[in-house]
């Protein structure tokens, strides 16, 4: 799927926002493995990183190429500050009308929009996509994502209280969250 725009921050810097594609693959692991060492709610620890450079330019490329995934990368001043996805959950009958969503952003960018203009866009794209319902796993102790999850009528169904386990703080509530889409 393809999606462009360009937005104003909160300090006046111009950030674009578009699909990420093959020729992106290696600003992408590089975003993917700065992010994931700057917070501890994210899935995976920098270490743990699996693709290789060839595996993410095929995932970018796919992602661009299907009509229901999208990788959406934001750009400031030339550079890839962050980066939010909508994917299948699965392509059976049953369940495709539901999509994933995961999104992260450099923490130096934090407070200026660009994580809600990256949650709009998935949203606007998983309408385009035909999708029903958006699903996310948040950390129960990220409010800071909650709110702006809920900012955006996302609402919790479930909770495991052992649905993450971080190195550095043990086991964490992981908070089920979805959005329907009407």
């Amino acid at each position: 799927m393809n999606y462009f725009d360009r937005i104003t921050l909160k300090d006046g810097r111009e950030c674009i926002l578009r699909n990420g594609t093959e020729n992106d693959a290696e600003a992408v692991l590089e975003i993917f493995a700065l992010t994931h060492a700057q917070t501890d709610f994210l899935l995976t620890y920098p270490d743990e990183k699996t693709f290789t450079l060839e595996e993410e330019r095929d995932f970018l490329k796919r992602a661009t190429e299907n009509d229901d995934e999208i990788e959406i990368i934001a750009i400031v001043d030339g550079k890839i500050v962050g980066s939010a996805g909508i994917y299948p959950i699965g392509r059976r009958e049953k369940i495709k009308h539901r999509a994933d969503l995961g999104i992260s952003v450099d923490k130096q960018y934090w407070g200026l929009g660009i994580g809600g203009a990256l949650m709009g866009a998935c949203i606007e794209c998983a309408k385009k996509a035909g999708f029903l319902q958006v699903e996310l796993d948040v950390v129960g102790t990220n409010t800071r994502a909650m709110g702006l999850y809920k900012k955006f009528g996302f609402t919790e169904f479930g909770r495991n209280p052992m649905g993450f386990k971080s190195r550095y703080s043990g086991f964490m509530d992981l908070v089920q969250m979805r959005l329907e889409l009407k």
